[in-house]
């Protein structure tokens, strides 16, 4: 018999991971070894028992599971996390991708299949809520409605370039680089540059250094 997938359950709610933990009992090939209550506990948890799968809520208190996240997989890159959340919204799933997770289910979902979910991401493939998968960003568009050109943009505005500077780095006018500005704010509903700014690093719409 082949070994079983290791999974550790991450949750706030006891209550919640005895929900899971039942749901996986009559997965033959899944044992649930460990659980965990918060981020910190997850991360300590994961050095101790090694699991091939952890079940990460993104809302935990102290260190969030996007933190955890990072932290696991920083010690055990190997390890697949599959981030639950009850927001379907994209920005907190480009944040769970970009902290590594494999995986993000709606905790709310009424058709929840949690032992399919599991062995997936333990076979290293990706698994998206239906409900966010129907967001364009996961088919690799950046987001926004924003052009290619209005994401040069607004990653130069991030950078902190004036429009005279974006217009020499682009070959275009500078009133063409402030129609684009004009035009990505209002695509997003934000009025001022420093607002601009936060948002499109939260939305994951530009790169970081």
């Amino acid at each position: 018999m082949s070994r079983k997938i290791a999974v550790l359950l991450v949750d706030d709610h006891s209550l919640v991971r005895r929900g899971f933990r039942r749901m996986l009992e009559d997965e033959a090939d899944i044992e649930v070894v460990g659980e965990a209550g918060n981020g910190e506990d997850a991360v300590r948890i994961s050095r101790e028992l090694h699991p091939n799968v952890v079940i990460m809520d993104c809302a935990l208190p102290g260190m969030n599971g996007l933190d955890a996240t990072r932290q696991i997989l920083g010690d055990s890159p190997q390890i697949a996390v599959l981030m639950l959340s009850m927001h379907p919204e994209h920005t907190w799933v480009r944040q769970a991708i970009e902290a590594g997770a494999k995986g993000y289910i709606l905790k709310n979902a009424m058709d929840l299949e949690l032992g399919p979910a599991i062995r997936k991401v333990a076979a290293g493939e990706t698994v998206f809520d239906p409900q966010v998968e129907r967001q364009s960003m996961l088919k690799g568009e950046r987001n926004g409605g924003l052009t290619h050109r209005e994401l040069e943009v607004l990653q130069m505005i991030v950078d902190g370039k004036s429009n005279k500077e974006i217009a020499n780095a682009l070959d275009l006018s500078a009133n063409t680089v402030a129609v684009h500005r004009a035009n990505i704010m209002n695509a997003l509903g934000i009025h001022k540059t420093a607002e601009l700014v936060v948002y499109a690093i939260r939305a994951g719409l530009v790169n970081v250094p």
